[in-house]
């Protein structure tokens, strides 16, 4: 494995167990097996880390919803949200120590706002992806034409996030298919 993946991996360890504002690059670089010089050859700070871990180390999330738009048409669109759904409770669950450290810090907050806005990048963007999918099946008719894309983007991500959130608490609650589901079937669609 190439050091870059040896360090992405590490990093989606120690990220995931303690958080952004605990986790230190030294204690990264260790778990990598590689020096701290190492890690910032690579990337340039604890937050490029953490971006990387969220893009290529964890579910399919984004990578789907950058691709969703292309798939409208395809499959019944229940199946592809409950798919999404799935996907999206367990990122945001994997997700939720690096994003509490995250809101916990305004200088931290402050420097990935920056940089996602930068890069046209940030969470807004998961809404757009499934609403421009929404859009799509819309006008194909496989979706109501009273549908209104963008609230139901919103409804489906929010109930996602709520449910990962829960789940935090209450590990009995798995991102299974069937709860993810159970969110899709409240939609009208």
């Amino acid at each position: 494995m190439a050091t870059r993946d040896v360090i992405v991996d590490a990093a989606a360890r120690v990220l995931r167990e303690r958080g952004l504002a605990n986790a230190t690059t030294k204690e990264i670089a260790r778990e990598a097996g590689f020096s701290e010089a190492t890690l910032y050859k690579h990337f340039r700070d604890k937050l490029d880390l953490m971006v990387v871990v969220l893009h290529e180390r964890g579910p399919q999330f984004i990578p789907m919803l950058q691709t969703l738009p292309e798939r409208a048409g395809e499959g019944s669109v229940r199946e592809t949200l409950t798919e999404l759904a799935t996907v999206c409770i367990t990122f945001y669950r994997d997700s939720f120590p690096m994003f509490a450290s995250m809101f916990s810090d305004p200088a931290i907050l402050a420097a990935q706002r920056d940089r996602m806005r930068a890069a046209n990048l940030g969470p807004h963007r998961a809404n757009d992806g499934l609403a421009a999918y929404l859009r799509a099946e819309r006008s194909l008719g496989r979706l109501s034409p009273d549908a209104d894309p963008e609230a139901l983007a919103g409804l489906l991500l929010g109930a996602c996030f709520q449910h990962a959130f829960i789940s935090a608490f209450a590990p009995a609650l798995p991102p299974d298919r069937e709860a993810a589901a159970a969110f899709v079937s409240q939609l009208r669609l």
